[in-house]
């Protein structure tokens, strides 16, 4: 805030209190003070406008505590406390009801996967401020190519269910909306952490923010570096990252940019290993240390907000997202390693126009982008001339508008999105087929209602259906390259259909001075699931195909309890009954057709327990449990094939004195020796182990 005449705090604080309503409805939780003409409250309300600005996009993609969505989101003070450098999927473990995840590596760093309600994340949307993070061709995201990324994040966001319309691929199993560290209202410092841990693990990491300066810029920066040597044989992990965000702040407007980047190296641990090999070593890796991998991805992205009146805001962000990278396999018995790269770059655009006035809240919000990936093989050490070269590209455009209309205690809400892809596949010039296409077009509603029976008590309802294209690695039956040996084997690029999800959501929540809850009844049915099969590709890719009618219907709890100043309790619990009406399993000599099965993969119970205790002003104590029953390894509801169930016990002590903080995290401290996933394949299981008994130390200084 500068330092001069009396006019300009006044002025200033005049344009604050005339966007009071606007800003307080975009940003909800934050309370606008009684401007004054003191230094200090005028800085405050520049800071308190920056962040409301600066959640306009954000906003616009996640459901509002009103919204009848099943769903709960995390701050930074929930996920600092259990942060210890893990990949995100490994930090949200737990966190949220019918969230689960594992690594390959045994450890918790390289690649990591996560499931919602029994589903993989190739169905979650996936977004960082509002910008899509979903690869348009395999529909994922690899959180291995963003080491330390929860560094960054002040929030995170998880909808269960079709929840609210957002940019990118169609929610079929829910969303994870992603915000990071805001400029506008950060304070000035910075920190560094240093960090030792089991099986060889180390992690650096530096971070500063100039907080919002009397020239209204603000600029946040951070870099990481990490190594693992992994838990399993030759999975070991490096990774570096960088994130930085900049942006200017002006009345009624925010420019801001963003870029993060991150680099991946490891020797890869895609395969599990038998339950009989695991008896004698639980370390196996099956690949050699000559397979690896060494992947960089990077996002820039450069975004502008204005407050158009008192009750209006528009905000448009551009982004970029590329990746390149390769991995070596071992093809055949000889050790003959084929090299395989992927390069692509995505360009596209984001926008969302808000208003907000008395009983009406309404976001109107589009996307559009173009996406080109080029695949090449190669065989080593000749590796001038590729074995093939084809080009996948996609184009994706969607437009949502929502409403919500609070009448007395009732507020309605509607929300329709329409969105058009399309695929276009250029095949290598040897291929000898010709260029394929195929496009798709959805209509995605959703209408609900939250009735506040008393302050602290709601209950709400809601239906929505979503319907999503099939990812290239579904149309191609797994392979990489189409020519005249596999074309007529994999068929038309229509032959995995689009699936569809009618999901019906009904709950209550309740949030107190100590008591926050939730809990909810769902029903989700599905026409023409795209369900994995439980094998993997010639690459390592799961294998999927179309599933006629399924469904998984559950009950789900949420409960945070602040017991005593120093005591917080936290649990969720889901269970659920889930099945597949008809399945055909194609994987032996012949068909065998099996009646209303269990999905794989998809536990009937999960439940996490936390205890936060701050023994002193200086020192707190945390434990942390997560059960998860069995599962099958097959759609066939055999239990030969199955997942067993497992318990897990964390444990964390954090010691804090001014600006240093010593953090001690033991994680599987019962020493469980089960599994994290698995497939089955040939009548053998197959499994990925859980970590054993562990402990990773971080020092924290701020400066």
């Amino acid at each position: 805030m500068p330092c001069c005449s009396s006019s300009a705090p006044v002025r200033r604080v005049w344009t604050f209190a005339l966007a009071t309503s606007a800003i307080v409805s975009i940003a909800p939780g934050i309370r606008a003070q009684t401007p004054t003409t003191t230094h200090t409250d005028s800085a405050r309300a520049d800071s308190l406008r920056a962040r409301a600005l600066e959640r306009v996009m954000i906003s616009a993609v996640r459901a509002s505590g009103a919204a009848p969505i099943s769903q709960k989101t995390l701050t930074q003070a929930e996920l600092a406390p259990r942060y210890f450098g893990q990949d995100v999927p490994l930090l949200l473990q737990g966190a949220a009801p019918s969230l689960t995840s594992y690594a390959e590596t045994g450890n918790y760093w390289g690649y990591s996967y996560i499931r919602l309600r029994g589903i993989d994340q190739s169905r979650i949307n996936l977004t960082l401020d509002g910008i899509p993070l979903n690869d348009p061709e395999d529909q994922v995201l690899y959180f291995a190519d963003f080491p330390d990324l929860a560094n960054s994040l002040s929030s995170v966001q998880v909808q269960r269910g079709v929840g609210t319309s957002s940019n990118g691929t169609a929610a079929f199993a829910g969303s994870i909306n992603m915000e990071s560290a805001p400029l506008g209202a950060s304070q000035r410092g910075g920190t560094l952490q240093l960090e030792g841990g089991s099986f060889g693990s180390k992690r650096v990491s530096g971070e500063f923010d100039t907080g919002l300066l009397p020239s209204r810029f603000a600029l946040s920066a951070r870099v990481s570096a990490l190594r693992t040597e992994g838990y399993r044989y030759h999975s070991g992990v490096e990774g570096r990252s960088l994130f930085v965000s900049g942006g200017y702040f002006g009345d009624r407007d925010i420019v801001k940019a963003t870029v993060t980047t991150g680099t991946m190296r490891d020797t890869m641990a895609y395969l599990a290993v038998s339950a009989a090999d695991l008896a004698l070593d639980r370390r196996i890796n099956p690949l050699t240390p000559r397979e690896r991998d060494g992947f960089g991805e990077r996002l820039a992205a450069l975004a502008y907000t204005r407050l158009l009146g008192p009750s209006t805001s528009i905000s448009t962000t551009v982004y970029r997202i590329s990746a390149s990278g390769d991995y070596d396999v071992a093809m055949d018995t000889a050790g003959t390693l084929d090299n395989f790269n992927l390069k692509f770059v995505w360009y596209g655009a984001t926008s969302d126009w808000s208003y907000r006035h008395d009983a009406v809240q309404l976001d109107v919000g589009v996307n559009a982008n173009t996406y080109a990936r080029d695949h090449a093989a190669y065989e080593r050490p000749a590796i001038a001339d590729p074995l093939y070269f084809n080009t996948g590209h996609k184009q994706d455009a969607s437009a949502f508008a929502k409403l919500a209309y609070t009448a007395g205690r009732a507020t309605l809400f509607g929300d329709l999105q329409a969105r058009r892809a399309e695929f276009r596949y250029s095949p290598d010039v040897h291929a000898g087929i010709g260029e394929q296409s195929i496009a798709w077009s959805f209509l995605n509603p959703k209408a609900g209602v939250t009735y506040a029976l008393t302050a602290p008590l709601s209950l709400y309802a809601s239906y929505g259906k979503n319907t999503r294209e099939p990812a290239r690695n579904d149309m191609f039956a797994g392979f990489d390259n189409l020519d005249t040996s596999n074309v007529a084997f994999v068929g038309g690029l229509n032959r995995v259909k689009p699936e569809t999800v009618h999901d019906l959501e009904a709950g209550a929540t309740y949030r107190g001075a100590r008591l926050d809850a939730q809990a909810n009844v769902y029903s989700m049915d599905f026409r023409n699931e795209i369900a994995p099969i439980g094998q993997l590709s010639y690459l390592g890719s799961p294998l999927r195909k179309n599933v006629a009618a399924s469904y998984r219907r559950g009950v789900e709890f949420d409960v945070t309890y602040r017991a005593h100043p120093r005591l917080l309790l936290a649990a969720n619990a889901a269970a659920s009954v889930n099945r597949i009406r008809q399945y055909v399993d194609s994987t032996g000599d012949a068909p065998v057709t099996y009646d209303n099965v269990e999905p794989l993969l998809t536990p009937r119970f999960v439940t996490f327990e936390r205890a936060q205790f701050a023994a002193t002003r200086d020192v707190s104590l945390s434990v942390e449990t997560r059960y998860q029953s069995r599962s099958f390894l097959q759609n066939t509801s055999d239990p030969r094939f199955i997942l067993p169930a497992s318990l897990n016990l964390d444990g964390t002590v954090s010691w804090r004195v001014r600006r240093y903080e010593l953090v001690v995290r033991g994680n599987n401290l019962t020493n469980s020796k089960k599994f994290g996933s698995g497939y089955a394949s040939g009548g053998v299981s197959y499994y990925f182990v859980l970590p054993p008994r562990n402990v990773f130390v971080t020092a924290k200084v701020g400066f």
